[in-house]
């Protein structure tokens, strides 16, 4: 449904220019080992993840701004609906800072490398005939 556009390849992880493929080796974000284990091509299209040396680098910005996006929502959550106290509030943050540390990784590099590429669905035509 919503192949071919940005917000498919960014929560999906799939290739950005012909979302055929995963961009990682191990699509579990919690096999810590491999989390941040990127395959240097796409089979499919053959576009290079990795544009430059350290080109990652760039998504610790995005990391910080998606991982703030998690606390308020555990802040809301936990305090405004559910009225917990704020020490209460504080650990439900920090265990969801935890619990969802790898998935936050993988958005910040997704979002990252979908601001560089965008899909191209001659590549998708090409890849099937």
């Amino acid at each position: 449904m919503l192949k071919g556009t940005k917000i498919y390849s960014i929560f999906t992880g799939a290739c950005p220019k012909c979302h055929q493929e995963s961009m990682y080796q191990n699509k579990n974000p919690y096999v810590l080992s491999d989390v941040l284990k990127i395959n240097d091509n796409c089979s499919h299209c053959g576009t290079r993840y990795r544009l430059e040396p350290s080109f990652f680098y760039g998504s610790m910005y995005v990391s910080y701004g998606v991982g703030i996006a998690f606390a308020v929502a555990a802040f809301i959550i936990s305090y405004l609906f559910i009225g917990t106290t704020l020490l209460t509030s504080f650990i439900v943050i920090v265990l969801t800072m935890l619990l969802f540390g790898p998935i936050i990784m993988r958005l910040s590099r997704n979002i990252w490398i979908n601001l560089f590429m965008s899909y191209d669905k001659t590549l998708v035509k090409k890849a099937n005939q």
